[in-house]
């Protein structure tokens, strides 16, 4: 990195921390503090639902993702925009009905309070894992490229997104979330169409799109039933519109940003903008993995993505094995080069060359082994080394190919998208925990400003949480997958809680709260056999808690259940 891109990183990220924390200090009230006094516009409140969702791992895993596997995972964002119907129609008119300033809040006056209490748990502990992940994404960045410790790089940005989101609560976040994400977006169609103007000038985008289509990476979508396969059809329609109305509508990190709107029909146009923005978002991000991957048809990749791993290797007794490797590689890469070639300048004349498009497919195979071998010598050196590099693909073209001022744009990029994930995260998990828990419980009469500080100490508690399981992100796979796999696994209990307290009236809290303990159960058992595709467990814990929670309660009758305080 040269000095103009540590100015742009730096003055990026300065600015973002000190507006956020300047601009919105000292709320005097809870609803100041938690919702922002209800003053979020619906553009702001749309902005600020995407930049929850759209975390560092999003720009840093989803081209390495496309790059290894295709355009095959937009699918799972497909139930997205049915869900962002659900949650306008139905709970937000509720939410704000009852003047709520959680999602858990409703569930006592349905139900009872322990019933609240076990939904409000199941958040901290996804969404306290979720974002510790949030911030290990970036540190992946920094340390990567500073070769500092990782862990440093955790604590680093952690206390970063702490700072402005303790001085501000949610109109910090709120405020902070409009600057990242023009930083977001601009950065990301930059970064598009630099991709394209390095690309041989006899190859345009079509004929790029051509090269991508015969390396099977533009098989969009796939209408199989194989429920153990990741990303069909329908396990995105399915299983990511459960996924979407749990998370959409019963995370407290995104319902707390539009409970912050303005009105009703505020909150419902910013979630409206989400549904339709969000697809076209996550297939442009797509396609910029897949870019890269056309790019590197062209242009030398390396044999393995993630330094960290290459620097065990060069000082190793495996380094000549892993050099030979390397020596294979760029054979395979010679020969998809001229491939490449040959397959446009055979497009050019209209004729499709099967011939060539299965010597593709056949050095894609060829290379995939040599990785494959490059992973065993790495866990040869280091059986805990974490081998999948998809996460540091996007990043290594970001270092080794933009011009200078542009890597350190595109740091600023992914950083941002953490810091606004993250600081969401924090402010939700610092909410939840005072008033779902701590206030729920509290004895004696406290004043806002006493609550205030409360949800400030317990930012900077889940903060240092959050830090803690960042330092733990290495054991795990790709980032995108894993954020989904652990909201996969919580929210379907959770919202089967919800569609029961919306739908099913003479379900009581008895029979909810043991339904929810069950099937929360079940899921995890099911998840740890591994028998389907993890999309598929937002469908069956919904599903199972409204089924369960039926059966108990015509088991129970109402004898047992005192009189919640839900009014219609």
């Amino acid at each position: 990195m040269q000095l103009l891109d540590w100015i742009i990183l730096s003055a990026t990220l300065l600015f973002i921390v000190a507006y956020g924390a300047i601009k919105t200090k000292g709320s005097k009230n809870v609803n100041e503090y938690i919702l922002g006094n209800n003053e979020t516009p619906w553009w702001t409140v749309g902005l600020s639902v995407m930049a929850t969702q759209a975390s560092a791992i999003t720009f840093l895993s989803t081209p390495g993702q496309a790059y290894h596997d295709g355009m095959g995972f937009v699918q799972f964002y497909f139930g997205l925009p049915l869900a962002m119907v659900v949650i306008c129609i139905t709970f937000i008119p509720i939410y704000h009905k009852l003047k709520v300033y959680t999602a858990y809040e409703y569930l006592e006056q349905r139900f009872d309070v322990k019933t609240r209490s076990l939904a409000a748990l199941i958040f901290l502990v996804q969404r306290g894992l979720g974002t510790g992940f949030t911030i290990y994404a970036p540190a992946i960045i920094l340390s990567s490229l500073l070769g500092w410790n990782l862990n440093l790089m955790n604590v680093v940005i952690g206390v970063m997104i702490i700072i402005y989101t303790m001085s501000g609560g949610t109109k910090a976040v709120n405020v902070t979330h409009k600057q990242q994400m023009f930083v977001i977006f601009t950065g990301m169609i930059i970064a598009f169409f630099i991709i394209l103007d390095f690309l041989p000038e006899e190859l345009d985008f079509n004929n790029a799109l051509h090269i991508a289509g015969a390396n099977e990476k533009l098989n969009i979508l796939d209408f199989s039933f194989d429920p153990e396969k990741r990303y069909t059809i329908w396990s995105g329609i399915a299983g990511g519109f459960f996924l979407a109305l749990a998370y959409f509508g019963t995370d407290q990190s995104q319902v707390q940003r539009y409970l912050s709107g303005k009105s009703v029909r505020e909150s419902q146009m910013g979630l409206i903008m989400n549904g339709f923005l969000k697809v076209p978002m996550q297939f442009f991000i797509l396609l910029i993995g897949v870019m890269v991957f056309v790019f590197f048809q062209f242009h030398s990749a390396p044999l393995h993505f993630n330094p960290n791993n290459t620097r065990l290797i060069e000082n190793s007794a495996y380094k000549s094995k892993y050099n030979d490797l390397e020596k294979q590689l760029d054979a395979v890469a010679g020969e998809k080069k001229e491939i490449s070639m040959l397959y446009v300048d055979q497009l050019s004349k209209d004729f499709d060359n099967k011939e060539l498009h299965n010597k593709m497919i056949a050095l894609n195979s060829r290379e995939k082994d040599l990785r494959d071998q490059a992973k065993e010598l790495i866990h040869q050196i280091d059986k805990k080394a974490e081998t999948n590099d998809k996460d540091y693909v996007f990043l290594y073209f970001i270092l080794n190919f933009l011009p200078k001022g542009l890597i350190g744009l595109l740091l600023a990029v992914i950083i941002s998208a953490a810091m606004s994930s993250s600081a969401s995260g924090l402010n939700a998990l610092a909410s939840t925990t005072t008033i779902d828990i701590y206030k729920r419980h509290v004895k004696g009469d406290k004043t806002d400003k006493h609550f205030v500080n409360s949800t400030r100490l317990f930012t900077l508690i889940w903060g240092v949480i959050a830090i803690l399981f960042a330092c733990m992100g290495s054991l795990f796979d790709n980032l995108i997958q894993m954020v989904n796999i652990i909201g996969s696994i919580f929210y379907g209990t959770v919202l089967g809680i919800f569609l029961v307290a919306f739908y099913i009236k003479f379900i009581k809290a008895e029979a909810i709260f043991w339904s929810a303990v069950v099937t929360q159960t079940i899921v995890l058992v099911i998840y740890k056999l591994d028998i389907l595709s993890y999309l598929w467990l937002n469908v069956i814990g919904a599903s199972l808690t409204i089924v369960i929670a039926l059966l108990l309660q015509l088991l129970i009758g109402t004898k047992n259940d005192p009189e919640s305080s839900y009014i219609e």
